[in-house]
């Protein structure tokens, strides 16, 4: 069995609302799990941790961001792995949703429906996490 860490990032990714000016954190659906998380996945070889968790939300969002603080590290087995991902808050600046084969749909959702979207648990932390970050600024 390989021991080998899997090493992602992604971003707990926010704006204001259009509408109503409130925060607002995007979940992405990927079909192939049927799931609801935030948007990350894993490190090429060498890349930097940041621009790789940039890179996935814009991969897997459609949109730019401006990354913020660190947010906590979630270590958790995948596919009898361990699994070790890096994230940081990230304001969405500009872009547009296409669906694709990995992301099928996004949600735009206040922090506390965006914690009960969530299929994992542990991403409802990173929720947390990021309102105890925004409040500091």
């Amino acid at each position: 069995m390989n021991d080998t860490v899997v090493q992602a990032a992604g971003c707990v990714l926010w704006r204001r609302s259009p509408v109503s000016g409130d925060l607002e954190i995007c979940l992405v659906h990927r079909p192939k799990y049927d799931d609801w998380s935030h948007p990350k996945g894993k490190l090429k070889r060498g890349e930097d941790p940041l621009a790789g968790a940039l890179r996935e939300v814009a991969e897997e969002t459609g949109y730019t961001a401006d990354p913020g603080g660190e947010l906590p590290t979630l270590h958790y087995s995948a596919n009898g792995r361990p699994k070790r991902v890096r994230y940081w808050a990230a304001e969405a600046v500009s872009g547009h949703f296409t669906p694709n084969d990995e992301v099928d749909r996004i949600l735009w959702l206040a922090p506390a429906t965006a914690r009960a979207r969530l299929t994992q648990p542990r991403d409802g932390d990173l929720v947390e996490a990021l309102l105890r970050a925004l409040e500091r600024r």
